[in-house]
Parts: structure tokens; C-alpha cells; sequence
């Protein structure tokens, strides 16, 4: 067995099961894999809690081959359900997600003590970067500091150096899910060093420029994909193969709901980089990422927006105007309020 950060792990896990989910003696905690996800993440996730009395429960399938609804012909969907509708916590580490899939709508809806949260590909390298070696107190100041800024905002114009410029106006409404990894409450929850949230669909218009990655179905991009929107919908898609690629894999659900815009996020963990690994890729720290597809309903704020599947892809090196002010330049904090604090997280 590789000794690969084996002490460094061995941290993160305990900062895990102790820190992030608070996991409490004779809790019952399941942790979700498949066929190509990291075992000795696996393995020492369910020590960690086994150590601090929680009862870990693992489970593993075989990787579908598709995420979120697209995957459940490929899952023991039943069985699978059944366990979290009772589970006290859910450690999703499987590679091709089962966020929004059945099991996972039916445990969020039925399930009201379920804490999950999204780790979905953690590997050893990546659960020491982004997880062990983060301020997690920290990042969350910073967090809610750039959460403030943008709830004040009506209007958002982003650019990036690969040719992307969108704009949108925020919904006062709609919630901003703040990530900063702990999953010490009901529902669901995602790593931290992500901001996301959904725009008024209709004001977003523009040039959206993938030039890091795009899950599924292509992984790291070889040239910018560029897409442009129209009152939110994806009207047509540029570039080279990857283009075609993505364009194809969209069509091939035959729903014009593929084509929605979902949301859009902030990336800044610290310890994040691309790697085409999306649950990492999302979170680089000065990128701006987008989902297309699948709505959940922590970002409606109540109805999900039903979908066959979901991607998300990442804009490196953002430039952010709230309401004309300059927040980020190409990817660095230029606001006066966060850079004491990006200084602090080593940005």
C-alpha cells in the first residue's frame, strides 16, 4: 500500500469526522464509493469515524456511466434509498455523483437529519490540499465577507482573459449557498471554498469561456469552449473538439432543459488546483465556474428544476464588477475588505 501522505491523511480524515461533520457516538454514518474512487480516502474516512464512536457504514458500487438521474439505471437505486433515508450522515465520495439523482432526491426530501456532503473523486493528494491544510475559520470570514458583497449587488459582469463577458441581475430571494466544508447540519452540503448561487435566469446574457474543465463529459478542456447565452439558455457553443464534444453530449438528452443555465459559483480554496477532477476544479481559487442542467432546490429556495443530468464548467482567472465596483481582477482579490484576509489563506 502507498504511504502517500499516509500521517497527512490520517489528519484530514479526523478533521473531517471531527471538525466539518461533528459526527456523535452511535451516529450512523455512510460513505457512498464507486469502482473509481480512492479506497484509502475510503478507508480512512470510516476510521476517523469509527474512532470517534459514529457508526460507519460503506458502501460501494459500481461507477455508472452518468451522473445525477443519468446514473440511476446504472444503481441499486431501492436498496441505496432505503439506507439513506435513515442515515444521521452521508460522505459522498463516489467519482460519478449521485447528487441529484433518485436516492439523493428521495434522502433530501424524506430524510430531515441527514447532514451529506459532496466530496465526490477526493483522492489522498487532493483531500491534503483542500481539506487538512486549510483554515477552515478563516475561509469562512473571507467567505461570508464576499457573500455580503455580492448579496448587496443587483448586477454582476464577469470577464476572463479567455474571452468570456456575462452579465446577470441577482435575485434578492434566492439563497447564496456558502461553502465552507462543514456539514454539522441537516441537508446537504458541499466542499469548502465555494460560493454559488442562481441569477435571475432571464438577465443572463453573454459569453460564458470554459477554458479549465467542464464534468462531464470532457474533463480538462484543450481550448476554450465558449458559450453564448441569451436570456439564460445556452443559444449556441464555439471552439474546437471539445465543443463539439460538449454540444453533443447536451443534445444527446434530447431536453431543452440541458441547455438552461443552473448557477454560478465563486471558486477560493487555497489549496485548490485544476486537475479535471470537477469537485477541486470548481473551487481554484479565483475562478468562476457554471452549471447547466439540473436545478436543486438549495438554489431555488424551493422547487428543484428537473433535468436528466447536470456539468459544470470552469472560468479561470475571473474579473468580477458588483453593481460597477472591481471585486477580483483575472483572478486576484483587488477588494479592499478580503485582501487582508486572501493574505492570511496564502493568496
Amino acid at each position: 500500500m502507498s504511504n502517500l501522505y499516509e500521517y497527512e491523511l490520517g489528519k484530514a480524515a479526523h478533521k473531517l469526522a471531527v471538525e466539518m461533520y461533528k459526527l456523535k457516538p452511535g451516529e450512523t454514518f455512510v460513505i457512498t464509493a464507486d469502482t473509481e474512487s480512492d479506497p484509502r480516502v475510503v478507508e480512512a474516512t470510516a476510521t476517523a469515524a469509527f474512532a470517534v464512536g459514529a457508526k460507519p457504514m460503506v458502501i460501494w458500487t459500481a461507477s455508472p456511466l452518468g451522473v445525477g438521474k443519468a446514473a440511476d439505471p446504472m444503481l441499486p437505486v431501492e436498496a441505496l434509498t432505503a439506507v439513506l433515508k435513515v442515515a444521521d450522515a452521508w460522505a459522498e465520495f463516489n467519482n460519478e455523483w449521485l447528487l441529484y439523482s433518485t436516492p439523493y432526491e428521495v434522502a433530501m426530501k424524506e430524510n430531515k437529519k441527514i447532514r451529506h456532503l459532496c466530496l465526490v473523486g477526493m483522492n489522498v493528494d487532493m483531500m491534503v490540499r483542500v481539506i487538512g491544510r486549510v483554515d477552515l475559520p478563516t475561509l469562512g470570514v473571507f467567505q461570508d465577507k464576499l457573500i455580503s458583497l455580492t448579496k448587496a449587488a443587483k448586477h454582476v459582469r464577469m470577464t476572463t482573459p479567455a474571452g468570456g463577458d456575462v452579465e446577470f441581475d441577482n435575485d434578492p430571494k434566492r439563497p447564496i449557498i456558502c461553502e465552507v466544508g462543514y456539514a454539522d447540519t441537516p441537508g446537504s452540503h458541499m466542499l469548502g471554498g465555494q460560493i454559488g448561487w442562481s441569477p435571475v435566469f432571464r438577465s443572463i446574457n453573454g459569453i460564458i469561456s470554459f477554458d479549465g474543465s467542464i464534468v462531464p463529459p470532457i474533463g480538462l478542456v484543450k481550448e476554450p469552449v465558449k458559450l453564448h447565452v441569451k436570456e439564460g439558455k445556452v443559444e449556441k457553443i464555439e471552439g474546437g473538439e471539445d465543443a463539439r464534444t460538449f454540444e453533443a453530449w447536451l443534445k444527446s438528452f434530447n431536453d431543452p432543459n440541458m441547455f438552461r443555465i443552473a448557477h454560478v459559483c465563486y471558486g477560493c480554496n487555497p489549496g485548490a488546483k485544476l486537475t479535471g477532477d470537477i469537485v477541486e476544479d470548481e473551487r481554484v481559487w479565483g475562478c468562476t465556474e457554471w452549471g447547466i442542467g439540473y436545478v436543486g432546490q438549495m438554489l431555488t429556495g424551493g422547487e428543484p428544476i428537473p433535468a436528466p443530468s447536470h456539468t459544470d464548467g470552469i472560468c479561470l482567472n475571473t474579473s468580477i464588477w458588483l453593481d460597477g465596483k472591481q471585486i477580483w481582477d483575472k483572478g486576484r482579490v483587488v477588494h479592499p475588505d478580503l485582501m487582508d484576509l486572501a493574505k492570511k489563506l496564502g493568496k
